[in-house]
C-alpha cells in the first residue's frame, strides 16, 4: 500500500506544479491562511485516488468539510494537499503534498511529495521512512546549544541554537530532523493533525522522539482533529527542549 500512496502523493504533487505560476484563483479562508483552486483540485484527485486504495478508510482533509463519522472508523486518511500554501503562491519550493493513513490514532504509513525540492519522503510504521528511497536516520545529538532549528530568526532566548533554511511547509521542517539536516522543531500553537500527521511517522522511523509541544503524546483522528504544538527532536536533547519551551508553551495552552 505505500507503493500506492507514494505513487499518488507524486501525481498529485506533480499536478500541482504544474500549475505553479499560472493564472488561478486564491483567496483567504480567514484572514492570514491563503488557499488557492490548485488546493481544491488536489484534494478532489487525493480523495478519488486514496479512497480507491482503501474505501472503508475514513477522511481528513485542510479543504474538505470535516466528515462526522471519521472518528467511528478505525482508518482513516490525513490529507494536507498544499501544505505551505505561501510558498507555493510565492513560487517558492517549500511546499509538498502530505498523506498519512492513521490507523487507531496511530500514522502507519506516511508521504510526503515535495516536486519543485524533487523529493519523496515515505514512511512505514515499523520498517523505517526514506528520501527518495535513501533510508533515513537523526543525528545523534545530544546538547542542545548548537541545535540546529529550521527558522527565520530565532529569539533571543534561543540564541545558542542554529537557524538553518526553513521551507514554509510544517511537514517538510519535521522531514528536514529525519534527514539529519536540523536537530529540532516545535511549534506552540495549535494546530492541525493533516499539518504533521506524515511528517511524525517520517521522523519517528527515523529515530527522533516526536511529542506535542509539552512532551505529551500525540494521537490522532481525535474529536477536533487538533493537537496542541509538535516537538520533533533527536532523542538526546528532546528533553532539554521540553523543559526550554515549557513555560511559554504553558503560557499559550
Amino acid at each position: 500500500m505505500l507503493e500506492d500512496v507514494a505513487r499518488i502523493a507524486e501525481e498529485a504533487g506533480r499536478i500541482a506544479a504544474g500549475r505553479c505560476g499560472t493564472d488561478f484563483k486564491r483567496w483567504e479562508k480567514v484572514p492570514g491562511h491563503p488557499v488557492c483552486d490548485i488546493d481544491l483540485e488536489v484534494d478532489a484527485y487525493l480523495r478519488e485516488q486514496l479512497g480507491a486504495v482503501d474505501p472503508e478508510a475514513g477522511w481528513l482533509s485542510e479543504e474538505t468539510l470535516d466528515a462526522s463519522d471519521r472518528i467511528e472508523r478505525r482508518r482513516l486518511w490525513v490529507v494536507d494537499p498544499i501544505d505551505g500554501t505561501r510558498d507555493y503562491l510565492r513560487e517558492r519550493p517549500g511546499w509538498c503534498v502530505s498523506i498519512a493513513l492513521v490507523e487507531d490514532r496511530v500514522p502507519v504509513l506516511g508521504a510526503l511529495a515535495a516536486p519543485k525540492r524533487g523529493e519523496l519522503w515515505t514512511a512505514a510504521r515499523g520498517q523505517g521512512s526514506w528520501r527518495n528511497g535513501e533510508r533515513l536516520r537523526v543525528t545523534p545529538r545530544a546538547e542542545l546549544a548548537g541545535a540546529r532549528v529550521p527558522a527565520d530568526t530565532l529569539p533571543a532566548v534561543d540564541g545558542d541554537l542554529v537557524a538553518v533554511a526553513k521551507p514554509n511547509s510544517i511537514a517538510l521542517r519535521i522531514a528536514l530532523v529525519a534527514a539529519g539536516e536540523a536537530d529540532l522543531v516545535a511549534t506552540l500553537r495549535w494546530g492541525f493533525e493533516w499539518d504533521i500527521a506524515a511528517a511524525a511517522l517520517i521522523a519517528k522511523e527515523a529515530g527522533a522522539t516526536v511529542t506535542g509541544a509539552l512532551g505529551q503524546p500525540l494521537a490522532f483522528n481525535t474529536a477536533s482533529g487538533e493537537a496542541f504544538g509538535v516537538l520533533v527532536a533527536t532523542p538526546g536533547i528532546h528533553a532539554a527542549a521540553v523543559e526550554r519551551l515549557r513555560e511559554r508553551a504553558m503560557a499559550l495552552v
